[in-house]
């Protein structure tokens, strides 16, 4: 399993990076100022990141005690992007709202496409990270 460091590395880098691609497309996509949806992103980039740590964690304990293993095959790094926007989209809907002084379909709708941009972006955020930094070798355990 990765350490906590490394998990902490892996949080950071995938909304920071995130940050850099979603606030101009969303201001652009929107129509929103990049002031706003800036604020949009930060905070919901903050609230994903503790998120992404705490799932990511619990994700593994259950693969690891479903599998034996943390490897992802492609139908579980589908699930587990999808698994983890549900949840997220879930939590920020009502901030999204509040914030731009919209209506929750409206809201409903930009978080949806954020979601879909983050569903894509973490399936290959993810894949990439564990190329560049390879899951430790399994340890033994000798009784």
């Amino acid at each position: 399993m990765r350490t906590t460091a490394d998990r902490i590395r892996h949080a950071l880098s995938f909304e920071i990076i995130a940050l850099f691609i979603v606030t101009p497309a969303g201001a652009w996509a929107f129509g929103v100022p990049i002031h706003d949806i800036g604020v949009v992103a930060i905070i919901s980039a903050t609230i994903a990141t503790g998120w992404n740590y705490l799932y990511n964690l619990l994700f593994d304990h259950a693969l690891m005690r479903l599998t034996g293993t943390v490897r992802k095959t492609i139908a579980m790094r589908v699930a587990h992007a999808t698994l983890f926007e549900a949840g997220l989209l879930i939590v920020l809907l009502p901030f999204i709202a509040w914030y731009l002084g919209i209506g929750l379909i409206e809201a409903l709708m930009m978080d949806i496409s954020f979601a879909l941009f983050y569903l894509v972006y973490a399936f290959i955020f993810n894949w990439v990270y564990d190329l560049i930094f390879p899951l430790p070798a399994p340890q033994t355990k000798f009784s």
